[in-house]
């Protein structure tokens, strides 16, 4: 039985060895990781000052936090997931595994455009979006170092760097959660845009007000002229 658990064990690791990974791609790849890891944990403890009713900050502090943390991680996320795509056409310049055209370069344009729509949503619709986008890639990813169109340790890499960010985006969703009765939310982009159009309806509805008003008083003026 123990040989057994022993060779499972020894699976695992052959299966997330990393040791073929290049050692710069290795740590950059972490650091990469670390800005989601800190607004995670940084969601996460602001949301447990509003719960608890404020310890190292205020209720209100801990809000404006978290109003802050929303455009940095989402803004965050869609970037890396733009990266992420750029890398298949990086591979394709190189000619890595061979001239593949098109297939490859969609990576690279279906990555930015399911990316930079996310930061229009609520963020945690945003959050959700990305976090199933990740996934997508990492499937993407996975499939294109096993038929060669990208080194052989990608996939494994791509695997680790994939669970590190999906659980931090799993982490925020919790601790949002956990306040969302309790926190307002700051006007999003498409927020912004409808608030525009709104202003701008009413500004034209008042400058047509004034020019009628401008013109029934000219008319009237005229109408004292000629008498």
């Amino acid at each position: 039985m123990m040989a057994g658990v022993r060779s499972d064990m020894q699976t695992i690791r052959d299966t997330f060895n990393l040791e073929e990974v290049p050692r710069q791609a290795y740590y950059i790849g972490l650091a990469g990781v670390l800005p989601y890891a800190a607004t995670s944990a940084a969601t996460v403890y602001s949301a447990w000052e509003i719960h608890n009713g404020g310890y190292l900050m205020t209720e209100k502090t801990a809000e404006l936090v978290l109003q802050i943390l929303e455009p940095l991680q989402v803004g965050y996320g869609a970037t890396i997931i733009s990266f992420l795509g750029a890398i298949h056409w990086g591979l394709e310049w190189a000619k890595y595994g061979g001239e593949q055209g098109y297939p490859r370069y969609a990576i690279g344009v279906i990555s930015t455009a399911l990316a930079w729509p996310t930061i229009l949503l609520p963020v945690e619709y945003a959050l959700i979006s990305q976090f199933l986008i990740f996934n997508f890639l990492y499937y993407t990813d996975s499939r294109a170092s096993k038929k060669g169109w990208a080194p052989g340790w990608y996939g494994v890499y791509r695997f680790v760097l994939t669970f590190i960010v999906g659980a931090s985006i799993v982490v925020s969703l919790i601790g949002r959660g956990q306040v969302s009765d309790r926190v307002g939310r700051l006007p999003g982009p498409a927020d912004r845009v409808r608030q525009l159009r709104e202003q701008q309806a009413v500004e034209s509805e008042n400058e047509e007000e004034a020019r009628r008003k401008f013109l029934a008083s000219k008319g009237e003026d005229e109408g004292e002229d000629e008498e």
